[in-house]
């Protein structure tokens, strides 16, 4: 019992590309498509072609949780300042006191905003730390630094695992390309890759021309503090590309109950993300409190949570003036079911 009293005080920490990110909590903001297939309140088409909504949420990446979502017509703006700032304002919330001193806030290219950034960088306090990664969109004068690049100012891009890929690389950009009116301190990193099947045809006339899919991010980091090499280039083109793990947590959302709305009612539906929401958070402290040390459990898919642990084959009897819940003993969870339940009710009392 003594390990599920641990990790019920211990926030588990990122780890990306061999570098522990003691002490910071990341918040990645993204926008999902939930379809719809009738007229709804609120429904209309979307970037994608399709008929639905678009909401935009935040999820923190140390716990799995969704932390926030505002729900969206489905012709809202990818880029739309005033909701990325209700939507991390609400996620901030959620973080408590005590784990506000260091912020990571990560977004997509929809994320590079003059007031997004902006409010970001008036977040620091003297108590508080918040440090961003967006994507950027790529110019005719980002175009033109690029050129400017020496073949030595790359370096290998790094894998999750801190592997070098030889074949791609990274370089920072900040010196050669100077943008008037963006916050001070801004830095702009370049990525390179060879273009798979799926991007070739999407490539610009420049990408062609050179034979790389080039990716920029900007970042206000210039040193995560305990995280040694957190300045470089490499490491944080890293950390900017674990940002795709939050499309897990939008399949994780969806399987609890997002993908469709239900109602013709926006109210209605407002009232079922939330509820969907609650039930993925519950899913994601479930795992975290009780099945952390259950390899298979800890990481699966909420489908295969609900025929391991919440569908559980079992009876309710009653006995001497007590309840028994009887588990058929043949059930291969079973274990792991009273293990999760024996840690649950051995937390203490919230004060």
């Amino acid at each position: 019992m003594g390990r599920a009293r641990a990790a019920s005080r211990r926030l588990p920490w990122l780890t990306v590309a061999g570098k522990v990110l003691t002490g910071w909590i990341v918040i990645d903001i993204d926008a999902t498509i939930i379809n719809a297939s009738s007229k709804k309140e609120g429904a209309a088409a979307t970037f994608k072609k399709t008929f639905g909504f678009h909401p935009l949420a935040a999820w923190c990446a140390n716990t799995q949780e969704s932390l926030a979502m505002l729900l969206r017509e489905g012709n809202a703006g990818s880029n739309t300042v005033a909701d990325h700032l209700a939507v991390l304002a609400d996620a901030l919330r959620q973080i408590p006191d005590s784990s506000r001193a260091k912020i990571l806030v990560r977004v997509d290219g929809a994320g590079a905003t003059h007031e997004l950034l902006e409010h970001l960088e008036k977040l620091n306090t003297a108590r508080r730390t918040v440090r961003y990664l967006t994507g950027w969109t790529i110019t005719a004068d980002d175009e033109q630094a690029i050129v400017k690049l020496p073949a030595a100012a790359w370096d290998a891009l790094l894998e999750q695992d801190g592997t070098p890929h030889e074949s791609y690389g990274v370089a920072e950009l900040t010196g050669l390309n100077r943008r008037p009116g963006w916050p001070d301190g801004m830095r702009l990193l370049v990525r390179r890759v060879k273009p798979s099947g799926r991007q070739v045809k999407k490539l610009t006339a420049f990408e062609k021309k050179t034979g790389w899919k080039y990716s920029i991010v900007a970042t206000n980091i210039r040193h995560m503090w305990g995280i040694a090499g957190s300045h470089q280039p490499q490491w944080l083109d890293a950390l900017s590309r674990s940002h795709a793990t939050v499309e897990d947590r939008v399949r994780g959302d969806k399987a609890m109950g997002l993908r469709n709305l239900p109602s013709k009612k926006w109210q209605v539906n407002q009232g079922w993300m939330l509820a969907a929401n609650i039930g993925h958070d519950l899913d994601c402290w479930v795992r975290l409190l009780a099945l952390h040390d259950q390899d298979d459990l800890v990481r699966a898919e909420p489908d295969t949570m609900r025929f391991r642990i919440y569908h559980l084959p079992a009876r309710l009897a009653h006995h001497a003036r007590r309840r028994w819940l009887r588990i058929e003993r043949t059930w291969p969870w079973a274990h792991a079911f009273t293990l999760a339940w024996q840690r649950l009710t051995d937390l203490p009392a919230v004060t």
